[in-house]
């Protein structure tokens, strides 16, 4: 009971969110977040003939909170990235790329700030088998940031933690990033602390209690306020040990998350780039080790 009226009032403040930043430039619909879409496309979309490898796949699709703003800096971002680095990269909002037959021409696929239900049931066993069979996933910031999840093997086994609610009041804040671990390619060429300005997001555990997971980067909270302060609501969001970037192995696959990335402007920092072009570069086994 206690977890139902958590969620209805994670849902409420999100909503409240919205229609008090007036954010409807950036995705935010107090209706869509009310009532999100459930939609799942049923005809797979064609892949290039000369579709090569190594191949990626990008996929944006939103049923509920859209980040209009990070999936549009996103997505050229990616692009950038796989064609200096040779990559083929494949980019789609249709959930029914998510066959066998299609998601095993990829290395890795990545979910950019992606939201709400968006497999169906046969397309979510697809994405399961081919991830633990030896598939690559990297999630992007909304991709672990729903309220709640009725996919208990996405939050579970895939992100690794439920999200409990961002700061409010500010929404953004300026903190410090902590990089722990620099061996991995996705933190090895940035520095030992980072100031970031984020929509900081809160889960309801740390992934560092969790064996087999690796924590890369964590949020410093004395340097902002973890707390969402909006309108009645005023609920302290600080875990203590706060992680926002971790991987681990799932089944012979790599899964990687970074809870970073609400704001365009994330995509042109360096950081930001050398963070994602890293992770997809480990979670398609290029390079990198671990999991098989």
């Amino acid at each position: 009971m206690f977890s139902i009226f958590r969620r209805c009032v994670q849902v409420v403040a999100l909503v409240a969110a919205c229609v008090v930043s007036a954010a409807t430039v950036s995705g935010c619909s107090p209706l869509r977040l009310l009532f999100p879409s459930n939609s799942h496309e049923t005809v797979a979309p064609e892949l290039p003939a000369d579709f090569g490898r190594p191949a990626i796949l990008l996929f944006t699709k939103t049923n509920g909170y859209r980040h209009d703003q990070a999936i549009d800096a996103g997505v050229p971002m990616f692009e950038e990235i796989a064609k200096r680095r040779g990559w083929s990269l494949f980019h789609t909002e249709n959930s029914a790329v998510h066959q066998p037959e299609l998601l095993g021409r990829f290395d890795a696929v990545v979910w950019h700030n992606t939201s709400g239900n968006v497999l169906s049931d046969d397309q979510r066993a697809s994405l399961m088998q081919w991830i633990e069979g030896g598939g690559g996933f990297v999630g992007v910031h909304g991709a672990g940031g729903d309220p709640s999840y009725d996919w208990t093997w996405y939050v579970e086994e895939l992100i690794g933690a439920q999200f409990i609610g961002h700061i409010m009041g500010p929404q953004f804040q300026d903190a410090t990033l902590v990089v722990e671990d620099r061996s991995h390619p996705a933190t090895r060429r940035l520095p030992a602390s980072i100031v970031h300005n984020e929509e900081w997001y809160s889960f309801d555990r740390s992934v560092r209690d969790r064996p087999g997971w690796r924590v890369l980067a964590s949020v410093d909270e004395s340097t902002y306020t973890p707390r969402m302060d909006l309108l009645w609501m005023d609920s302290d969001l600080s875990m203590g040990d706060h992680p926002v970037v971790w991987s681990h192995c799932l089944g012979r696959g790599r899964t990687f998350f970074s809870a970073l990335g609400h704001q365009r402007a994330s995509y042109a920092r360096p950081e930001m780039r050398e963070l994602l072009e890293g992770a997809t570069a480990w979670a398609a086994f290029l390079e990198g080790t671990g999991c098989r």
